[in-house]
């Protein structure tokens, strides 16, 4: 038992570091390893949404003090607006796919996993090939493109506590959003829409009947709580270059990951 405490609080640290890095994996590399280790979705989802919820104000706040972005309300920055804009229709989204999963809907947990992986992988190859036609700095952002993204994303993070990373991140990169500056907005916004979330799960226990276990949660968040603190730091000092292709390359590999695990282990 001791083992396999330890085995999580390691995976949860590890894939926490590179959540907060690259703005991805968290949820979409751990919750399908959980889930491997025979732990129920409704073990899973709950404690990463609470667990996401904290680590990423602890990693939006380390990103604003390393001046990774710029987190400001009075007067509001546009880091801030863009967070709280992807945070809206994030959280309406997993409002309903939390709804749709578990109390409307019965629906196959492979059908989600093979949904993320080709998501991730595809959004993945895209910014590959994004960053090869183009080194500009200065490309204009397009956040209105980001609402259709933030919908998808809170979606996925509803129905299997990851995915939504991923979809963010790569989202803002191809919205012109400054790679350092991605990864922190999506840390902000996705520990708002976690909120979200965890109420909605509890709603919906106290009103459908959802049992709901939170037996993962210290080892969960004791890893994650580490890799959430000593993340930001790395951010500022690499260089945006590099997450370039840290960023998509990771994507690719988490996609590829997951089939894997899907069809072949």
């Amino acid at each position: 038992m001791f083992e396999l405490i330890l085995l999580i609080i390691i995976l949860a640290f590890l894939f926490e570091f590179m959540d907060s890095a690259a703005g991805m994996g968290f949820g979409t590399g751990l919750a399908p390893l959980l889930l491997l280790l025979g732990y129920s979705p409704l073990q899973v989802v709950p404690t990463l949404l609470i667990s996401e919820a904290i680590s990423g104000l602890i990693d939006a706040y380390f990103d604003n003090e390393f001046e990774n972005v710029d987190f400001s309300f009075r007067p509001l920055s546009y880091s801030t607006k863009l967070a709280l804009i992807i945070a809206l229709f994030g959280c309406i989204a997993i409002i309903f796919s939390i709804f749709l999963t578990y109390v409307a809907l019965d629906l196959p947990v492979s059908f989600i996993k093979i949904y993320v992986a080709i998501l991730v992988l595809l959004m993945g190859v895209f910014a590959i090939f994004r960053t090869r036609i183009t080194q500009k700095d200065d490309v204009d952002p397009k956040p209105r493109m980001l609402i259709c993204f933030a919908a998808i994303a809170g979606f996925n993070k509803g129905i299997g506590g990851g995915g939504y990373g991923p979809v963010i991140t790569l989202g803002q990169i191809h919205s012109g959003i400054y790679e350092k500056s991605a990864t922190a907005i999506v840390s902000f916004s996705e520990s708002i829409v976690s909120v979200v979330g965890i109420f909605t799960f509890f709603l919906t226990s106290v009103v459908a009947g959802v049992d709901i276990d939170l037996i993962l949660l210290p080892s969960v968040f004791a890893g994650g709580y580490i890799g959430a603190l000593l993340t930001p730091y790395i951010t500022r000092v690499l260089p945006n270059k590099i997450w370039r292709y840290i960023i998509p390359t990771y994507a690719i590999g988490i996609g590829i990951f997951l089939l894997m695990k899907l069809f072949f282990l």
